[in-house]
């Protein structure tokens, strides 16, 4: 009977210990939900770390729902922009174009306007935050496969300062961003990709 009534003290214990901790997450996913669900425009210039070595810098803009342009410096020399409806890869070097489904691009999950960390559409697989950042992976389908993807932010103010990602080949893509601008207007040509039409022989695909 000792024994009986010491596991149920235990187990008390530990559910007032827990629920604070299980309602504190609740809040959080609540407030990462909020953040993504209304803000309505964000530029910054980034930094893409890869874990292959590379490294490249630019600039990205964002328009909800689904708007995005990302210009990396030299000596990359790429645009991908996309205007809600499909995405162009712009490769200025190589002069060639590709057009990519937006589901072939799991970062897009930030530009969407109804986010529901749910355990159905958006699963929440890992969790941390301290008194500067908080960290969640999260985890959703994408024509049949998972696709996680790590969002990081500042606790104060509240704001997405980097996510990654680990992408078709293996390598794992970090983007940080710095000098941020959220809800300023932005124009609607940014996210509207203008061909150049000087070269002949410029390639086009899918």
């Amino acid at each position: 009977m000792k024994h009986i009534t010491n596991f149920i003290v235990l187990f008390i214990s530990i559910m007032i210990v827990s629920f604070p901790a299980f309602a504190q997450k609740a809040d959080d996913i609540k407030t990462i939900e909020n953040y993504l669900n209304n803000i309505k425009t964000l530029s910054a210039s980034f930094v893409q770390t890869a874990s292959n070595g590379n490294t490249t810098e630019g600039k990205i803009f964002i328009s909800k729902p689904n708007k995005i342009r990302m210009e990396y410096e030299a000596p990359v020399n790429v645009d991908i922009i996309g205007d809600g409806h499909f995405v162009v890869y712009n490769d200025k070097e190589l002069e060639q174009v590709t057009h990519i489904d937006y589901d072939d691009i799991p970062a897009t999950l930030i530009l969407a306007n109804d986010i529901k960390i749910n355990g159905k559409d958006i699963k929440l697989v890992d969790f941390y935050k301290d008194s500067g950042t908080t960290e969640a992976v999260l985890e959703y389908q994408i024509k049949g496969e998972s696709h996680p993807i790590t969002l990081v932010f500042n606790n104060a103010p509240f704001a997405l300062k980097q996510w990654r990602l680990t992408d078709p080949q293996g390598i794992e893509i970090t983007v940080s961003l710095y000098n941020i601008h959220e809800d300023e207007p932005l124009s609607d040509s940014l996210f509207k990709y203008k061909e150049n039409k000087t070269p002949q022989n410029r390639k086009t695909r899918r």
